[in-house]
């Protein structure tokens, strides 16, 4: 049983491209074996920018999830699902929106920015403003405490954890709760109840934040507590009421810039990708027609490697002997262009390999692909439903 939980998801943008690849998925493919993992289709996501052309999600949605499965990504060790096929993400997101000051999400870095890069939309909606407390109630409806991302996306992350610390302020004064927690404490078994006991004081007195991860670990350990009992428990320790939902850690991700066929960054509006699971013979293709150092006009010509797209391949797909011998032979121009493009031909078409491999029996029963995303749903649906238990119940919601 893993501690952490993961969440991470993708906008549905149709097939998947090496950027995404080196970028988010192979991240996803490493996390998985580490971690209790959610993936999740964000397609209410891309209505908040593509609202008006809905046509195009559906078929995304699926060429998406395909890629997923061809990357690596295994429904056997992740939940993967779609968010709209888990309408408690709409219920939290509506909830939350009732407490949520606006000027926090009018501060959110990426607002104004995405509101400049797409100028050619009509981006002045309540579901465009509302996004990043949909993108919280995302993470928060899982209870997941650990979310990779770039440090771009860093903001958010802190955002989630206000809106979480703001919740828990307003509803955690559960009646009873102190009585309720040291009831709770007892269940632990006395060796461990008095272990629980010291570190809380430890914090409590002095602030000793390694006695607050200590504590938290040792709940985490905890099979035998109920969910409430446990929420009360990490509650208790920080001297609040109970911690009905969790704030997320940041997991900083460090992915190399995945350049475009033309150097700029890798990007379908730029026209300038490799598709996961491309044509072999159409990936040779582009790779042999990209752009070189303008230097070189004959094959004589010295170059430098510095001002040629093919060196930033270099830089994600060749060793350290390869790098040496594309400087050396560049400069001295003792090789061609076309003998510096072969390694990442070949590189590109290896990493690849697995991927056509992987993805055959989902090319040839695509209802492979619907039972995996059904089942990953129902999952995400019922842990969803424990959170909002809770949630409705701190609301006055529950009617019981």
């Amino acid at each position: 049983m893993f501690a952490d939980r993961v969440l991470s998801g993708m906008r549905p943008t149709g097939s998947l491209h090496l950027g995404h690849y080196h970028g988010v998925l192979k991240n996803w493919v490493k996390l998985q074996r580490q971690h209790e993992c959610l993936f999740f289709v964000a397609d209410w996501h891309a209505l908040t920018t593509h609202y008006d052309s809905p046509e195009i999600i559906e078929q995304n949605v699926w060429d998406m999830v395909v890629d997923w499965l061809a990357a690596g990504v295994d429904p056997s060790q992740a939940i993967l699902f779609i968010q709209s096929k888990v309408p408690a993400h709409a219920e939290l997101y509506l909830l939350l929106s009732m407490m949520t000051p606006l000027g926090w999400l009018e501060r959110v870095p990426t607002y104004k920015d995405q509101q400049e890069k797409l100028s050619e939309k009509d981006l002045s909606t309540f579901g465009f403003l509302g996004y990043p407390l949909l993108q919280s109630a995302d993470i928060l409806i899982y209870r997941a405490n650990l979310v990779p991302v770039g440090e771009d996306q860093a903001p958010h992350l802190e955002f989630t954890r206000e809106i979480s610390r703001r919740f828990n302020h307003i509803y955690g004064k559960e009646l009873g709760f102190e009585e309720k927690a040291e009831q709770a404490v007892k269940k632990l078994g006395s060796k461990k109840s008095k272990l629980y006991t010291e570190l809380r004081t430890l914090y409590q007195e002095q602030g000793d934040e390694y006695a607050l991860e200590k504590a938290k670990s040792l709940l985490n350990e905890q099979q035998n507590l109920s969910l409430g009992d446990r929420e009360r428990l990490y509650g208790y320790l920080e001297g609040g009421g109970k911690m009905i939902l969790s704030e997320p850690e940041t997991l900083l991700t460090e992915a190399p810039r995945m350049p475009g066929l033309d150097g700029q960054k890798m990007s379908k509006s730029y026209n300038n990708t490799i598709s996961l699971r491309e044509d072999p013979e159409n990936i040779r293709k582009k790779i042999r027609t990209m752009p070189t150092d303008p230097a070189r006009v004959r094959r004589s010509d010295p170059g430098d490697p510095a001002k040629c797209p093919v060196w930033q391949f270099h830089l994600v797909y060749s060793d350290d002997a390869t790098r040496e011998w594309v400087q050396q032979g560049c400069k001295n121009a003792g090789i061609g262009c076309l003998d510096c493009k072969t390694p990442v031909i070949d590189k590109i078409l290896a990493e690849q390999e697995p991927m056509l491999e992987r993805i055959k029996k989902y090319e040839e029963d695509p209802t492979l692909v619907r039972n995996i995303i059904a089942d990953g749903c129902e999952k995400a649906n019922k842990l969803a439903e424990e959170t909002m238990r809770d949630v409705r119940a701190a609301m006055g919601l529950s009617y019981s």
